[in-house]
């Protein structure tokens, strides 16, 4: 993948663990009763979907192809 996209992916997946610590911390602090943790836990299923949508309309108009550990060549 181009550096763009490298960087993009990076970045989408260090916002979805932010979103899942924000969640934990919530959890802890809060101890599950109020919202907080809800909408945190929410905005990283929403940060993982659009992550994997991305990922596969990048696949199908070919910015981005799948390699393998083991590729013949």
């Amino acid at each position: 993948p181009s550096t763009l996209a490298t960087v993009l992916i990076f970045t989408m997946l260090f916002c979805i663990l932010a979103s899942l610590g924000a969640g934990l911390y919530y959890l802890v602090k809060d101890q599950g009763k109020t919202k907080r943790i809800v909408r945190a836990l929410s905005v990283r299923i929403i940060l993982s979907l659009v992550l994997f949508a991305a990922l596969l309309i990048a696949f199908a108009m070919g910015w981005i192809a799948p390699h393998g550990l083991l590729q013949s060549q």
